[in-house]
């Protein structure tokens, strides 16, 4: 994979265990157009605050990453050790400090460990240019399965360009956003006002809109670099191709967030659950995520139980708008409920197997309007509470 002006390292530091790629690099050999967004929780990590204030510049040239400790929580001494993993990487890729950006994912309350990090950014310096995209999405991996990755190419002003894209996250999904790490590149030119708002757009269609277990964490972190080494007349509203990059770029966060979900943990499911016929969207949106967020839905999920029941309950105290004697239900094609009643028949034998389904969808249509929403989750399993129930140790 060819993303002009990039380079990219990831070391093993130690950082939590030894044996795996837990610190990585991402540097821009130019100076790139920059967006963020970042967790809505009021308890935010030290990286996170840091980065907040350094994105509203609109450019960087280096995201500097680590797995196995949040730093969060960590109060003055958490900042002051992100600030100082920051400089370490200016003085190395030759940047100044504000130019780089930093991000930290895994235990919180533990400070880091900055022995290890100052002993880790040299060599991770050096690896830049024999290092991978792929090796940056899997050191950052914590509970994760598999790293995740999506790239899509196209061309503006007849010149070709790539939109890349990494993210990790398995549980303590929710928006917004969820506990994750994304992080997205593109050698096309693009208008630094205009990347904000076109990514913000579609990390709230992809990344808020997944969930897995309800919860918000404190490092979530989706960043995009833009660097023009493309060399395409700089996309911005309205321009040509500008629609094109937009289309691309919702493609990848899309795909990254399902992939989020698919590696939930102790996930035995994808459901795509979709709320059509709503007052609005965002009514639609609350019933969705209602659905989404339920423990009971979820363990349905789980045991293979067409319990359309729960899923009807949960839309009524979402909050939005809801008419029980207009409201039908899917399960993918198999329509459970009319006009608030079960449809009976051979409904529960045929809901049942679309369940056993690894991938299946639930649609309901509250027939009150146009607005819609479609969220993506996961099932409730045993083992979501073994993985979390001794994940510190």
């Amino acid at each position: 994979m060819n993303i002009k002006g990039f380079k990219f390292s990831a070391v093993e530091a130690a950082i939590k265990k030894p044996g795996r790629l837990d610190l990585a690099l991402i540097v821009s050999e130019t100076p790139a157009a920059v967006a963020g967004v970042y967790t809505t929780n009021a308890v935010k990590a030290a990286p996170v605050l840091l980065d907040q204030e350094r994105t509203k510049k609109g450019a960087c040239r280096a995201i500097v990453v680590n797995s196995g400790n949040a730093n969060a929580c960590t109060g003055p001494v958490g900042l002051a050790d992100a600030r100082e993993t920051t400089r370490l990487v200016a003085d190395g890729v030759g940047s100044a400090e504000e130019e780089v950006l930093v991000c930290s994912t895994g235990v919180i309350g533990v400070p880091l460990p900055m022995e290890r990090m100052r002993a880790g950014i040299p060599p991770l310096v050096r690896g830049l240019g024999t290092g991978t995209f792929d090796d940056v999405a899997r050191a950052i991996m914590t509970t994760d399965t598999f790293p995740k990755m999506e790239v899509r190419t196209g061309k503006a002003g007849g010149m070709e360009y790539t939109v890349a894209g990494i993210a990790k996250g398995a549980g303590m999904i929710m928006p917004n956003m969820a506990t994750m790490l994304a992080f997205i590149v593109t050698d096309a030119a693009v208008d630094p006002t205009w990347l904000r708002t076109v990514f913000a757009a579609g990390v709230e269609r992809s990344f808020n809109a997944i969930t897995v277990d309800g919860d918000t964490s404190t490092n979530d972190t989706a960043l995009i670099m833009a660097n023009g080494a493309a060399g395409n007349p700089v996309l911005s509203a309205g321009s040509d191709d500008a629609a094109e990059f937009v289309r691309l770029l919702d493609e990848v966060l899309l795909a990254l967030a399902k992939l989020i979900v698919k590696d939930g943990e102790g996930a035995t499911k994808f459901v795509e659950i979709t709320v059509k016929g709503a007052r609005s969207d965002a009514d639609a949106k609350r019933a969705a995520m209602a659905v989404a967020n339920s423990c009971l839905v979820k363990t349905a999920f789980f045991g293979q139980d067409a319990n359309w029941g729960r899923i009807f309950a949960a839309v009524g105290y979402s909050g939005a708008e809801v008419d029980p004697d207009r409201t039908e239900l899917f399960f993918d094609d198999v329509q459970m409920v009319r006009a608030g009643v079960f449809t009976g028949g051979d409904a529960e034998a045929r809901g049942t197997e679309i369940l056993k389904k690894r991938e299946f969808s639930v649609t309901v249509d509250l027939h009150l309007g146009e607005g819609v929403s479609t969220v993506y989750t996961s099932d409730l399993s045993y083992d979501y509470v073994k993985i979390n129930a001794d994940y510190r140790t």
